[in-house]
């Protein structure tokens, strides 16, 4: 028996937080066991965090199509590169309404089935002291070190020099 081929394999985050007011990019790649192909299409779809039923909130075959109506109309932008298995969309002005379950799916005839990316987004009102805090603070306080090192390695050799230099003089003036 033959095993049929590997279909599309779609890749997200599995979770994004994001501040309200802001944009967020999010990403979505994929891989496919056949060349891209014209009829390659991209959908995103959107599920509440109530669960109520899914909305659309993005399109692509051949070209992104805008959304006509809906909580996204307006809202979402194209950011992906076809070329680059990239499927990636912008969501602009983050609101609390966005909380939920965003789904990336991609067909690339004849690889039409496949994994659905799923990426849950939750909109917070202010960024708390995370991740992105404990590194800003750990890179700034590595450069701080690392110019102190610098400093005091310079000082160091600039006074061996003046006392070398002394060391001469001396034994110049001694022969």
């Amino acid at each position: 028996a033959l095993w049929p081929a590997a279909a599309v394999q779609v890749h997200t985050s599995k979770e994004v937080d994001a501040v309200n007011g802001t944009n967020l990019r999010l990403k979505c790649t994929f891989s496919s066991s056949s060349p891209i192909s014209q009829q390659l299409s991209v959908t995103w779809n959107f599920q509440p965090e109530d669960l109520s039923s899914h909305e659309p909130v993005f399109y692509y075959l051949k070209e992104p199509y805008k959304l006509s109506a809906g909580r996204f109309k307006e809202r979402v932008t194209w950011d992906g590169n076809i070329e680059r298995n990239d499927v990636s969309i912008v969501i602009w002005n983050l609101q609390p309404t966005d909380n939920g379950t965003f789904t990336c799916q991609v067909k690339n005839p004849p690889d039409v089935d496949g994994t659905i990316g799923e990426v849950r987004l939750r909109v917070v009102q202010k960024v708390h002291f995370s991740e992105i805090h404990f590194l800003a603070v750990a890179i700034g306080s590595a450069c701080v070190l690392m110019i102190i090192v610098v400093t005091v390695v310079i000082i160091c050799r600039h006074h061996r020099k003046k006392a070398q230099e002394k060391r001469i003089e001396v034994a110049d003036t001694e022969l």
